[in-house]
C-alpha cells in the first residue's frame, strides 16, 4: 500500500476516535480533508504530462501536508486528542514533507541541468 494512502487511512481513524463536539468535529473534518488529498495530489503527479506538471501537482500535496500539520497542532493543543495519538501522525506528516520537499527539488534540478 503506498505511504500516502496508508497516511490518509490512519487520519480516517483518528477522525473516527474524535469526540462528537462541534470543533473536534469541524477541526477533524478539515484535518480529514487535507490530509487524504495528499495521496490524491501524489497520484495525479504520477500521471503528470511533464516536469513541471509534476512538481505542480506534488507542491500541491505539500501545501496538503503543512496544512494537515497545522490542524493536527490544533487537536493536540486543544486537548482534543492524547498527544500518543497524534505524535505518530505528526511524525509521519513531518516525514512525507521531507520526501516531498527532497523530490521536488530532486526533479527541479534534473530539470535545470
Amino acid at each position: 500500500m503506498l505511504r500516502t494512502k496508508r497516511f490518509a487511512l490512519d487520519v480516517i481513524n483518528l477522525y473516527s476516535s474524535l469526540p462528537k463536539s462541534t470543533v473536534a468535529q469541524v477541526l477533524g473534518r478539515q484535518v480529514l480533508r487535507s490530509a487524504t488529498s495528499v495521496g490524491a495530489h501524489y497520484r495525479e503527479a504520477c500521471r503528470a504530462k511533464s516536469g513541471a506538471d509534476f512538481v505542480s501537482k506534488i507542491e500541491g500535496g505539500l501545501q496538503e501536508l503543512d496544512e494537515t500539520g497545522y490542524w493536527l497542532e490544533l487537536l493536540q493543543d486543544a486537548k482534543l486528542v492524547e498527544a500518543d495519538q497524534i505524535k505518530p501522525l505528526m511524525a509521519e506528516t513531518n516525514e512525507l514533507l521531507s520526501v516531498f520537499v527532497s523530490v521536488v527539488k530532486s526533479v527541479k534540478f534534473r530539470v535545470r541541468t
